[in-house]
């Protein structure tokens, strides 16, 4: 079997389903757009460009031009209905949000600039209070945006284009250095790159209170590269890093990122995103959400996750990858790869996949499970409560290689999802592999498959399913004794000392 992903050709789930976990975007039309305003103080001169991406000649002595053109639209068209990972109002997702014809902002730079020690206020309705175009190249440094607005509506034109986020680049290059961002309005993402925007951020701190504001931000395809940040977001749908459609490239290094919301993750990833030398924590969310055709790569990373239970949800999770429907993702592979850090999980089960094609790779990560951990992977389908797929069609394809990599708990699988797992260089799985259909409808022709390298081993901890299981290391239960492996007649293959059972279609 190879992927019985469901592709709903167009036809998409409209409910908006109030959940925990990172889910589907607000919808909702912009209203008018309010008078912004801009407070100056400590005026100095305009700064020396920076040597990363500054223009060559002088800055002019203004604050940037008028004047807007409307960015590039991410190709295809916005989905009808809502339908992304769970939370109220959570990333992804979302109806219909056309691209704006033009931004409202405080200052819209259309030419090269350069600004040191300013303070920049936008109280207007969905306002920018910095907007990049035209291929302006500009720097901030010292600076002080505030954002703020009781009317901002916030919904798909904050999260597919920037509408409202206190800074933006559309088209063109902005640098922030050591600079505070703050934002209080619906939809007011801290830093934004959309389209051919690109944003270079360092030792700046960025905080967000209200949903639909993520810390940094990418969609459309912009780029958007972060040094040594520290990023606070208290909203729903405001993961600290955050991505949505038409995705983007994200290189985050050093720095705390800190989301406090339901469906607020520490990371939700519809982009290419690389975090290294980073703490990433979510204290009312999953710690990491990827959806579709997209991945995530975390070295030396300490991640935490405190998804709280939810009866909606077919499980509580620390990692997700899946595919929502939305349209906010392009169906293909979702790839998590972490190397090195920490990973922490203080409710439920550690990866669950579903609905999609799936990449695991850990190495030499120290892995703290919840106290009353559920799985340590789950690869099946799901209830269809939020729309993911067909029942009984929507499992996942899933390749998980752990790589010098202890682990602990059980390995859940269906016969809709495939699964090839792969222990090698001194791995450890302590756990068992769990068949469980009950989202696998009349069933399929899946399987789950074990490899196990000559210096990895297998502590079984319970009766155990496997498809196939390839193994040249050990095999033994928590007292180190043998375990039986059979075949799915029954015939003995390998006569154990202990109490538990392996049974396989196929073993060497």
């Amino acid at each position: 079997m190879k992927r019985k992903l469901c592709k709903l050709c167009g036809v998409m789930i409209s409910a908006a389903l109030l959940f925990s976990g990172c889910g589907a975007s607000e919808s909702g039309a912009d209203t008018d757009n309010a008078a912004s305003t801009e407070e100056q103080t400590d005026l100095p001169e305009d700064g020396e460009d920076p040597s990363n991406g500054a223009p060559d000649q002088a800055p002019p002595d203004d604050n940037g031009s008028g004047g807007t053109d409307a960015p590039d639209k991410p190709e295809g068209d916005p989905p009808d209905g809502e339908g992304g990972p769970g939370g109220n109002g959570g990333p992804g997702g979302g109806g219909g949000q056309s691209a704006p014809e033009a931004y409202n902002a405080v200052n819209s730079y259309t030419e090269n600039a350069s600004v040191t020690g300013k303070t920049i206020i936008s109280t207007g309705t969905d306002a920018n209070a910095v907007l990049v175009e035209n291929g302006a190249q500009v720097s901030l440094t010292g600076v002080t945006v505030d954002r703020s607005s009781s009317d901002s509506t916030g919904g798909d034109s904050s999260s597919f284009y920037g509408v409202g986020a206190a800074i933006l680049v559309t088209d063109g290059s902005l640098t922030v250095t050591d600079s505070t961002i703050t934002s209080d309005a619906a939809g007011g993402a801290g830093v934004f790159a959309y389209g051919s925007g690109t944003a270079s951020v360092s030792d700046t701190t960025i905080t967000t209170t209200q949903d639909t504001s993520g810390g940094i931000h990418v969609a459309g395809g912009g780029t958007l590269y972060a040094s040594n940040l520290t990023v606070d977001t208290s909203g729903e749908s405001s993961a600290a890093i955050r991505s949505d459609r038409g995705g983007g490239i994200m290189t985050v290094e050093g720095g705390t990122y800190t989301s406090h919301g339901t469906g607020s993750p520490a990371v939700y990833c519809t982009a290419d995103i690389s975090v290294s030398d980073a703490v990433l924590t979510a204290t009312g969310s999953e710690a990491v959400c990827i959806e579709g055709l997209n991945s995530l790569s975390l070295t030396d990373c300490e991640v935490t996750g405190s998804m709280a239970d939810n009866e909606q949800n077919d499980c509580t999770w620390t990692v997700i990858l899946y595919q929502s429907m939305s349209g906010d993702s392009e169906i293909g592979n979702s790839t998590y790869e972490m190397t090195g850090g920490s990973l922490t999980s203080t409710n439920g089960g550690l990866f669950y996949t579903t609905n999609t094609e799936s990449t695991f790779y850990l190495s030499g990560v120290e892995i703290t499970p919840a106290s009353e951990q559920d799985f340590f992977l789950k690869c099946t389908g799901n209830s269809n409560a939020r729309g993911w797929g067909t029942s009984g069609e929507n499992g996942a394809d899933c390749t998980f290689t752990a790589d010098g990599q202890e682990m602990t708990g059980n390995i859940v699988w269906d016969s809709i999802s495939t699964l090839d797992f792969t222990m090698q260089n001194g791995s450890a799985l302590t756990g068992a592999f769990v068949q469980d259909e009950s989202n696998a409808g009349n069933g399929g022709d899946g399987y789950a498959s074990l490899t196990i390298d000559e210096d990895s081993v297998w502590i079984v901890t319970g009766d155990s399913v496997l498809t196939s299981l390839y193994c040249q290391g050990s095999i033994t239960d928590e007292n180190g004794q043998t375990v039986t492996i059979q075949d799915t007649s029954g015939k003995v293959l390998e006569k154990g000392d202990g109490s538990y059972t392996i049974t396989v279609s196929e073993y060497q």
